[in-house]
């Protein structure tokens, strides 16, 4: 067990005579630095898990943690949350033009390549970031590579479908 070591050369120490020191053991305290070396490693070793748990829970709750994550934080680890909020924030905003992007958002791989699109109204020729262009007429529905519409979903006219998560519905840019 830890510090048992430590623990007899103190002991050791306080057996001695008043004024007398015992002889230097330097095995024994040798075997105790080891210890300390050892209990900082852990040490360490479990901070680091800690604050990667802390990372991945930003990415799982959004900026702002629940209350009954909040109290089992230390303050420490609320400012390198903060820190951390702060940096993903800015590295996001210098993403995908004027806007940004939010990469925190379809965290998870996509279950097809493809996703099915269907235009609400007559748009027209559609141009997509790879430069191929779809034709979007009112009550048509595509099958799309998903790629293709990753960068174009914070567009006016792009609107998630609530319903079924695969599918974009477009509407006019004017309505």
């Amino acid at each position: 067990m830890f510090c048992e070591k430590a623990m007899e050369l103190i002991r050791e120490l306080h057996r001695a005579p008043e004024g007398q020191l015992p002889a230097f053991n330097e095995d024994g305290l040798r075997q105790v630095l080891e210890e300390m070396k050892a209990l900082y490693e852990q040490n360490q070793s479990d901070v680091y898990d800690r604050l990667l748990r802390i990372r991945a829970l930003r990415w799982e709750y959004g900026s702002i943690l629940p209350n009954a994550l909040r109290f089992h934080m230390s303050a420490e680890e609320m400012e390198w949350f903060n820190n951390y909020k702060r940096s993903l924030a800015t590295y996001m905003r210098s993403l995908g033009g004027d806007e940004g992007l939010d990469i925190t958002q379809d965290v998870k791989p996509p279950k097809s390549l493809y996703i099915e699109v269907r235009c609400l109204k007559d748009y027209g020729e559609f141009e997509v970031d790879d430069g191929t262009s779809v034709l979007l007429k009112k009550n048509s529905q595509n099958f799309q590579w998903s790629t293709k519409y990753i960068g174009q979903r914070r567009h006016p006219y792009l609107v998630p479908d609530l319903r079924r998560k695969t599918i974009f519905h477009y509407d006019d840019v004017s309505s």
